[in-house]
């Protein structure tokens, strides 16, 4: 398995995990959630092919632990950073910054990292705030589809998890 040059950033809620399925304790941790359709293939099938991934996602800790051992997906992430140990949200630079930082590399790697999420007022604007590619997954109707300024145009939509596979081999490609 060669090792890809894209990063790939990953979104939970409704990007992976489908929000409406969580069960919380009194708390609040997320004890147990079920998957969109096809985001576990999507995950494993990028983690098989070598590309990098790591979460930035905003909740605590714990709700992420458990929900990607449920599903076995807690291995794929090289790292997860989570805005309860960051102390911040997106579309802060601050949780992208830290995943750079946590994979060992610098911000003149943003040009070959892209972020996929649902919400274009965190996820797409944070990452087009600092030339991250942006990758909106429209599979939710919790969220705004429609960009409310410039700053939140994603560079690419998909519907669904399995779309992101080959659209991000040819972005890949297209680094080498």
């Amino acid at each position: 398995m060669e090792n890809k040059k894209l990063i790939v950033f990953l979104d939970s809620g409704d990007t992976i995990v489908d929000e409406s399925t969580e069960v919380r304790d009194a708390e609040g941790i997320v004890r147990h959630a079920e998957l969109i359709p096809g985001a576990a293939e999507m995950v494993r099938t990028l983690h098989e092919k070598g590309y990098t991934l790591a979460l930035v996602a905003d909740g605590e800790a714990q709700s992420f632990k458990n929900m990607f051992i449920q599903h076995g997906l807690y291995d794929c992430f090289t790292t997860m950073i989570i805005s309860e140990n960051i102390k911040d949200r997106k579309p802060s630079p601050k949780m992208f910054k830290a995943a750079i930082g946590a994979l060992d590399l610098s911000e003149k790697d943003f040009s070959r990292t892209v972020m996929i999420g649902n919400n274009l007022s965190r996820d797409v604007k944070g990452a087009n705030a600092l030339g991250i590619t942006s990758i909106f997954i429209s599979w939710t109707p919790r969220y705004p589809h429609t960009p409310a300024d410039e700053s939140e145009q994603p560079d690419y939509t998909v519907s669904e998890p399995l779309q992101l596979i080959p659209l991000i081999d040819k972005l890949n490609s297209e680094l080498q």
